[in-house]
């Protein structure tokens, strides 16, 4: 039985790598959405080949833009690309499986040693890979994003009024999507 052209053997496959690549993405990332966001390009992008630098910062865009984390949002919009409704699923599992396994065992482990100085030093290091993982996500945006300079105008116009000014993000969000319908 095939649909829409495709195999069912080759559906079952691209299931099953669309679910371990999420799940690697998830068991091996530290620090949030934004600190998965190179695991992701690395994974999709070059490993897979599932979608252009283009189309994930699209994605990416969209997945700041609705509600939830972005890892997730990014993992169920992905996983709804390559393979409908059935991998959205499984990538957005994927994606929070290891994190909910492992955060369940931590659990006890945390409130029972909450106290001690190693907890307090193991999380302090752990803080500038964090910082580096954003960073490296940022660079990546960045040179996609950066097209022109009124791309860049935008972009930094809105990081000032966003950082310095206590803009509103979404409301900063709603104004660059006005400012590139008027301007491109």
């Amino acid at each position: 039985m095939a649909t829409k052209g495709v195999k069912v053997g080759d559906a079952v496959e691209n299931l099953v790598k669309l679910f371990l690549s999420f799940l690697k993405i998830g068991a091996f990332s530290f620090g949030g959405g934004y600190a998965m966001l190179p695991l992701i390009e690395e994974e999709i992008i070059k490993v897979q080949g599932w979608l252009t630098e283009t189309e994930f910062i699209d994605i990416v865009a969209i997945s700041e833009m609705t509600p939830g984390p972005i890892a997730i949002n990014s993992a169920t919009f992905l996983g709804y690309k390559v393979a409908g409704v059935l991998g959205s699923v499984l990538a957005t599992l994927a994606v929070v499986l290891p994190s909910f396994t492992v955060m369940s065992i931590l659990y006890h482990f945390i409130t029972k040693f909450k106290n001690t100085p190693y907890l307090e030093w193991a999380f302090t290091g752990i803080r500038p890979v964090v910082l580096g993982l954003i960073a490296a996500a940022s660079v990546t945006v960045a040179k996609s994003a950066f097209i022109d300079i009124k791309s860049v105008i935008i972009g930094a116009g809105l990081f000032y009024l966003v950082s310095f000014k206590n803009f509103n993000s979404i409301l900063a969000i709603v104004l660059a999507g006005f400012l590139g319908v008027l301007l491109y």
